[in-house]
């Protein structure tokens, strides 16, 4: 990316933030720099009110580069964003939020993976398969976020996962990309399967998940 990543971001976090996806100062945005360092949200903003100050530019082992005050915090789950930088080279841009339906799906997880059903909007992640077989990695929360960052490494580095998201189990969704615009549909697509999923678990429809 040639150009600041920010004004996207803001925009994203705003249209999030009015989905109920990033209520309060929930959820965290970030985009990966030619340089290998990445803007992400700053700690305890609000995600409907962003703006370009509101971000903090982190290198790739983590030391802050740019702050717009020594009292503004990197978000707390700015090592989840460096693991995934770290495992994917691809990733340019990764998103994570806080929906209602991401936690209750948590709870349908087999074990550590989620079975997704076979929806058409699977096309979104570039699954072109009839009905494919797919399941999300889900791990556990921790109220240290840098174990959940370990364990998604651990995990990752001896298995890759069957499309860019993972779940944490009563936490959230994060979905990375190789743009801000992919990543945001992806977040969309994945949110659609959720609602769908605890919907289809609703009226007791077979294989919901």
């Amino acid at each position: 990316m040639n150009t600041d990543p920010r004004p996207t971001l803001i925009a994203a976090a705003g249209h999030f933030y009015q989905l109920g996806w990033m209520v309060g100062t929930a959820g965290n945005l970030s985009a990966r720099l030619p340089d290998g360092s990445f803007w992400i949200t700053a700690s305890g903003r609000n995600k409907g009110q962003l703006g370009i100050s509101d971000f903090i530019r982190i290198a790739p082992d983590g030391t802050v580069l740019e702050q717009p005050s020594p009292d503004v915090r990197p978000s707390a789950e700015t090592s989840i964003h460096q693991a995934i930088y770290s495992l994917f080279s691809d990733a340019q841009a990764c998103y994570h939020v806080h929906s209602i339906e991401a936690n209750l799906v948590s709870h349908f997880a087999d074990g550590d993976a989620l079975p997704l059903p076979p929806l058409e909007m699977l096309k979104g992640f570039g699954v072109w398969e009839e009905n494919p077989i797919l399941a999300m990695p889900v791990f556990a929360n921790h109220l240290e976020v840098p174990r959940i960052a370990s364990d998604i490494r651990e995990r990752f580095h001896a298995e890759s996962p069957p499309l860019n998201a993972l779940l944490i189990r009563n936490h959230g969704v994060t979905v990375w990309a190789s743009s801000p615009e992919v990543a945001h549909n992806y977040l969309e697509v994945v949110e659609y399967i959720f609602r769908y999923m605890v919907a289809a678990r609703n009226v007791g429809i077979e294989n919901a998940s």
